[in-house]
C-alpha cells in the first residue's frame, strides 16, 4: 500500500512539472507550412514523411508538430516566430520570404530555368549553399533546402493569352513582391497586390481579372472557379524553402541534427516530385476544371521572356549587386549544360 501511495505521488508530481523524465527530455518541433492539411498536397505530404522520419529515428526524443494552412500565422509572423525561436520549421514561399532577406527575388528572374532538372540542380548547388549562409548571418533563419511551390502561369477570367499584348489592359493579382510587380508590368499589365488568403475573395469579387501560380496552388485554392482562361508560359520556378530555427538547431546534438537534416531530404525530395508531376500535367488538370488552356510554343515562350527579364533582370541588378545575379545566371547555365 505504501509503495502504491509513493508512485501515486510521483505520478502527481511529474504532471505537475510537465510530465515523465522521458517527456521533459523531449525536444517539441513546431512544424509549419500554408496548405491544406491533406495527402494529395505536397507540402503536407511531405511534412508527414518528415515526422515519421524523424520521431522514429530519434526514438521519440524529437517529437513534431504539424501546423497546416497557415495555422500558426502568415509569412511575416512565421519567419518572424523561425527569428525568435517560437517556430522551429516552416516551409514559406519566396514572396514571403522577401519580407525577411530581400535577395531571395533573385531566383524570381522571369523565364530562367528551362525544366525543373535544372531549377533543382541550381537549388542543390554551391549559389544557394552560399545564399544560404548569408540568409543564416544576416536573419538567424536557416536554409534547409529549396522545394517547388509550381511552375507560374498567367489565368484570367477575360481572354486568351497568346502573346504579351495579350496582357494589356488586364489586372493581375500578384503577390507582394516588387520584382513580381516589376515582372507583370513589363508585360503590359497592371498589378494588385493582394495576399495569398484573400486571393480567392479577390477573383470572385472581379477585384482582378486574373492572377499568377502554380498548377498546384490553382487547385489548393480554387481558383479554377473564377477564371475561365490559363496560359502555360512558366515565367517563374517558384520556390518553397524549407526554414529552420536556428536558436533551436543549436540546442540539437550532433545526431539529431543529423536525423533532422535527412528529414528535410526525404520531405523535399516528396515536395518536388508530387508538385513537378502537377506541373507536367498541367493542362490536363486545369482542362478537366472547366478553364481553357493555352500552350506556347518555344518560339512564342520566347517572345515573353524577350519582353519580361530585360527589365526585371536590370531591377534585381540594381537591387542585389550585377554579381549575384550574374552568378546566378552562371549556375543556371552550367546545370543547363549538365543536364542536356
Amino acid at each position: 500500500m505504501r509503495r502504491m501511495l509513493m508512485l501515486a505521488a510521483a505520478a502527481a508530481l511529474a504532471g505537475l512539472v510537465g510530465g515523465t523524465p522521458e517527456a521533459l527530455a523531449q525536444k517539441v518541433i513546431k512544424y509549419t507550412h500554408f496548405q491544406p492539411g491533406r495527402a494529395d498536397q505536397p507540402k503536407h505530404a511531405a511534412a508527414e514523411a518528415f515526422r515519421k522520419h524523424v520521431e522514429e529515428k530519434s526514438g521519440g526524443k524529437l517529437k513534431v508538430q504539424i501546423y497546416p494552412a497557415g495555422q500558426l500565422g502568415n509569412a511575416t509572423s512565421v519567419l518572424e516566430g523561425l527569428r525568435l525561436g517560437s517556430i522551429e520549421l516552416a516551409v514559406v514561399h519566396d514572396g514571403g520570404i522577401s519580407s525577411v532577406y530581400k535577395p531571395i527575388d533573385v531566383f524570381m528572374m522571369p523565364y530562367l530555368f528551362r525544366d525543373s532538372q535544372v531549377a533543382w540542380a541550381v537549388w542543390d548547388g554551391p549559389f544557394t549553399k552560399e545564399f544560404g549562409e548569408d540568409m543564416l548571418k544576416r536573419t538567424g533563419i536557416r536554409l534547409m533546402a529549396f522545394a517547388d511551390n509550381g511552375i507560374r502561369h498567367f489565368t484570367n477570367s477575360k481572354r486568351p493569352i497568346k502573346t504579351p499584348a495579350d496582357l494589356k489592359g488586364l489586372k493581375i493579382r500578384v503577390q507582394p513582391s516588387p520584382v513580381y510587380i516589376k515582372l507583370v508590368e513589363s508585360l503590359g499589365a497592371s498589378t494588385s497586390a493582394i495576399d495569398w488568403g484573400e486571393l480567392p475573395a479577390a477573383l470572385a469579387q472581379g477585384t482582378v481579372d486574373g492572377q499568377e501560380n502554380g498548377v498546384t496552388n490553382i487547385l489548393a485554392a480554387s481558383l479554377y472557379q473564377h477564371q475561365k482562361h490559363a496560359t502555360l508560359d512558366g515565367h517563374v520556378y517558384s520556390l518553397h524553402a524549407y526554414l529552420f530555427s536556428d536558436a533551436f538547431w543549436q540546442t540539437l546534438t550532433d545526431q539529431e541534427k543529423k536525423i533532422v537534416a535527412e528529414g528535410v531530404d526525404i520531405a523535399k525530395d516528396i515536395h518536388r516530385r508530387m508538385t513537378a508531376e502537377q506541373d507536367n500535367a498541367a493542362k490536363s488538370i486545369l482542362e478537366s476544371k472547366g478553364m481553357q488552356v493555352t500552350t506556347l510554343t518555344p518560339a512564342e515562350r520566347d517572345a515573353f521572356r524577350d519582353v519580361a527579364q530585360p527589365p526585371v533582370r536590370a531591377f534585381l541588378e540594381q537591387e542585389f549587386g550585377k554579381e549575384r545575379v550574374t552568378r546566378l545566371v552562371e549556375a543556371v547555365e552550367a546545370a543547363q549544360r549538365k543536364t542536356n
